[in-house]
């Protein structure tokens, strides 16, 4: 039987150590078990790496610790718009929205587009309308309200900065969150979800809902899911760029995304991280920030929930 495995993200870029305290730590920490648990179950008892890593990636859209989901950061209208992708590593199917309101696991409506249209990528109002027409139920913005984005929102509003989530300086923190997984019939599979920048105009969409930027997946190769400068992550395909290397150059899977994170993000000035995962269930999560809220668990015995270095 194929060794199987799952590895998620909640974020490259922390909170600042010292600004980081053992309780806020603890509650990372668990929410990023309690995704990784949900996800290994599933693979333990046969689910398919697509089932895995939606369901890992709705765990962590559902806490508003994250900014993704019920977590999302607040728009310079004070609104949520949020973005999604989900890749099939086996038939190379991907789907994806970006710009949509309202709608509590974007991750599973990525995957309807996936399999209930003959489309990649949806966005804005055209996105809307295909949920409502699959029956999703439109969230008050109350579901979405956090205290802690609200006073991120409130001190920058109104300027031409944004800010990427957590951060205190505004390139702390990375808001993403992401799933990738390879079953015991060795499909993988992967998935990113984030709610953007905090006090972003004019429907900017980052690198999470691009395929190949954001996220990747495919049987040959690996899945892959990235948190990151989602600028600097478009402009380098890295998502792509990391099966790439394994493809074209023979380079091994820890190798191909150290080249990419360590070296050529680094190149343009980008920063952040990726999980990935190929189909022996061999899994890399570099980082070139000062940390990358992770986790991992494989049936080879190997388990990992980790923030900074």
């Amino acid at each position: 039987m194929n060794n199987f495995a799952i590895a998620i993200h909640g974020g490259a870029g922390t909170l600042v150590k010292g600004l980081m305290t053992e309780a806020l730590e603890s509650k990372y920490k668990k929410a990023l078990k309690n995704a990784l648990e949900t996800g290994y179950h599933l693979l333990e008892n046969g689910g398919s790496a697509l089932d895995v890593v939606e369901m890992a990636v709705k765990v962590l859209e559902d806490s508003p610790l994250f900014n993704a989901g019920k977590g999302a950061v607040f728009t310079a209208e004070g609104t949520h718009e949020m973005d999604a992708s989900i890749m099939d590593g086996k038939t190379l199917n991907a789907g994806a929205v970006s710009l949509v309101t309202g709608i509590k696991n974007p991750v599973a409506l990525a995957r309807d587009v996936m399999e209930k249209s003959s489309h990649v990528f949806l966005a804005g109002d055209g996105a809307m309308q295909f949920a409502k027409s699959n029956g999703y139920v439109i969230e008050s913005p109350d579901y979405f309200y956090d205290e802690l984005r609200y006073q991120q929102w409130q001190a920058i509003k109104g300027s031409e900065e944004f800010q990427l989530d957590h951060s205190v300086k505004k390139d702390s923190k990375f808001g993403t969150v992401g799933a990738v997984a390879c079953d015991k019939n060795g499909n993988i599979a992967g998935a990113t979800s984030t709610g953007g920048m905090t006090n972003k105009k004019w429907g900017r969409v980052g690198d999470s809902p691009m395929v190949g930027a954001g996220v990747y997946a495919n049987n040959k190769t690996c899945a892959v899911s990235c948190t990151g400068s989602g600028e600097f992550f478009i402009r380098g395909v890295v998502a792509y760029d990391v099966s790439c290397l394994m493809e074209h150059k023979g380079l091994s899977l820890k190798e191909a995304a150290d080249e990419v994170i360590h070296k050529r993000i680094m190149e343009i000035n980008g920063d952040g991280g990726l999980i990935a995962i190929d189909s022996r269930g061999n899994i890399a999560m570099p980082f070139n920030t000062e940390g990358m809220y992770r986790a991992s668990k494989s049936s080879s015995g190997i388990e990992e929930i980790s923030i900074y270095k």
